[in-house]
């Protein structure tokens, strides 16, 4: 499982270096292989070993062309895939389309989502970050059920 959120510089390239202590559980698991797609809902980034993204292609591929709304979907995260490998340096080359879609410049975040990573550009990230504290602290919205059974 993926955890934590890191600072990391792209390169001139567009290439950001995975942390080492993901790079084992990714070559072992996925054998450095990995698909980056948009995120339909925040401006960043989503990044899977090409297992997860495989669960994420079969469901998608369950739904149907002919509904406005899943067709969206599906032409959304599977026309900005992009097939990932890491090097020998545990780089990855983010594609430039993907890299203007999230607003991606030099700093970045990689944040580690369980079975995949977001990535944001660093800015954008600690807007994000805020709203969604501030959200937690001042939403009287009533919690889900599975929210009221979570605990910390």
């Amino acid at each position: 499982m993926y955890r934590g959120a890191t600072l990391i510089s792209l390169d001139g390239k567009g290439r950001l270096a995975i942390p080492t202590r993901y790079r084992e559980l990714l070559i072992a698991g996925s054998q450095g292989q990995m698909v980056c797609t948009i995120d339909v809902h925040q401006c960043c980034l989503l990044l899977y070993p090409l297992p997860e993204w495989e669960i994420i292609e079969q469901r998608l591929a369950t739904l149907s062309s002919m509904n406005p709304l899943e067709r969206r979907l599906q032409r959304l995260l599977l026309g900005y895939a992009h097939e990932v490998q890491l090097d020998s340096a545990g780089r990855l080359l983010i594609a430039s389309t993907l890299r203007q879609q999230a607003n991606l410049q030099k700093q970045v975040m990689l944040v580690g989502q369980l079975n995949k990573f977001e990535i944001w550009d660093q800015p954008t990230w600690m807007q994000q970050i805020k709203a969604d504290l501030a959200a937690e602290q001042y939403d009287s919205t009533p919690l889900s059920q599975r929210l009221q059974d979570f605990s910390l």
